[in-house]
């Protein structure tokens, strides 16, 4: 049976790029995996295909020879397609699959399968949440944190060794961090149990981190609160978080930010609202009112005769700063009309001497109750 064209296995077309080579075989190597294939009893030799494919295409040598000469490049000991790179016939599953491994699977997780390359590993990002008031986010504060964390341990400098000794190579796993397993026609990588993927042991571990590089210890940090942050601001404090293993980088520390609630302002972006009572008398003759500011100043605002409820005023500039730079927000003063409880009788009887002056001084009153008696009309008719 003739052997199926190298190019046509892989779905690639002939004078493929080194690139689309490989972004070729690992497609295929992921539609052939056999967790995908229970019910398809070809996929073996289908992978076995795509794999002795890939060895000779992505050999520069090999691969002119192949578009030169096609498979009789490689028949009666011409340069022999099982000469594969890992010492296995180009069609050996087993070798393949933990070529498909490497290539897919190797740099998941940063310093774990990968831990014999580098031992050191990045310490975890920490997350701080920070409330303050609305006055400070006004403001701008410089605030001190304590946060617990691992830090690099002093006795041993971060190594996890005593004494200044050095890690030896780790020998279950030769220092690569990671053990392989046979499993029926697949080898399987799995994090080694000996070094736990830091391809390197410690004889002797130092006595104050047992072997860590680092330790639990709290710290007192001072942070820059800008002026204008808001619920949901993000501070970065690169190299903060935890320490990392084995003399690894220092993770980062992100500080959120939630501002209280407040009791006169209400924060809507950039903007305040401020509620503010007013007589009945106030708001139907006019007058001034003292309203408080953020930055715990006063400004006097004049009421128009004949306000309503929800009736708006703005105090430009009066808001909130803008976070980086470029102005402020304004205020918003909104007048509540507020109806007098416990009335003595004189102001009863002021209250209904005033009721039985019959005038037009209710204009939504007068309007509301002409659209009732309409509305009442047009049912009659």
């Amino acid at each position: 049976m003739a052997k199926r064209d190298y190019y046509e296995i892989l779905g690639i077309k002939k004078g493929a790029s080194a690139d689309e080579i490989k972004k070729g075989y690992r497609q295929k190597a992921k539609e052939l995996h056999p967790d995908r294939n229970s019910d398809n009893p070809k996929a073996e030799e289908q992978f076995k295909e795509a794999n002795e494919a890939h060895e000779i295409l992505k050999d520069p040598e090999k691969k002119a020879a192949y578009d030169r000469y096609g498979h009789a490049a490689f028949e009666g000991g011409m340069g022999g397609g099982g000469g594969g790179q890992r010492g296995g016939h180009p069609g050996d599953f087993s070798s393949a699959f933990s070529d498909v491994f490497d290539d897919l699977f190797g740099n998941f997780g940063g310093g774990g399968m990968g831990g014999g390359r580098n031992r050191a590993q990045r310490g975890n990002d920490l997350r701080y949440n920070l409330r303050i008031n609305l006055e400070d986010a006004f403001k701008g504060m410089q605030k001190t944190i304590n946060v617990p964390a691992a830090v690099s341990c002093g006795s041993c400098k971060g190594t996890g060794a005593e004494g200044g000794s050095e890690p030896v190579t780790c020998p279950t796993c030769s220092g690569m961090g990671k053990v392989r397993a046979q499993q029926g026609f697949f080898t399987v990588e799995r994090t080694c149990p000996t070094c736990n993927g830091m391809g390197q042991t410690i004889k002797n571990p130092c006595k104050s981190c047992h072997g860590q590089g680092r330790v639990e210890k709290e710290k007192a940090l001072s942070v820059n609160i800008p002026a204008g942050v808001e619920t949901g601001t993000r501070i970065r404090l690169a190299g903060e978080g935890e320490a990392g293993m084995r003399g690894g980088p220092t993770g980062d520390l992100y500080i959120f930010i939630e501002v209280a609630d407040h009791k006169l302002f209400e924060r809507d972006n950039m903007n305040l609202y401020c509620q503010v009572p007013v007589s009945i008398a106030s708001a139907a003759l006019g007058g001034e009112i003292e309203v408080p500011t953020i930055d715990g100043g006063r400004s006097r605002v004049k009421i128009p005769e004949g306000s309503q409820s929800g009736r708006q005023m703005r105090l430009r500039g009066k808001g909130m700063p803008a976070l980086r730079g470029g102005g402020a927000g304004d205020m918003f003063i909104e007048l509540a009309v507020e109806t007098p409880v416990n009335l003595t009788a004189r102001q009863k009887e002021i209250l209904k001497e005033f009721d039985a002056i019959k005038a037009e001084n209710n204009p939504n009153g007068s309007n509301f109750f002409k659209s009732v008696k309409t509305f009442w009309d047009s049912m009659k008719g």
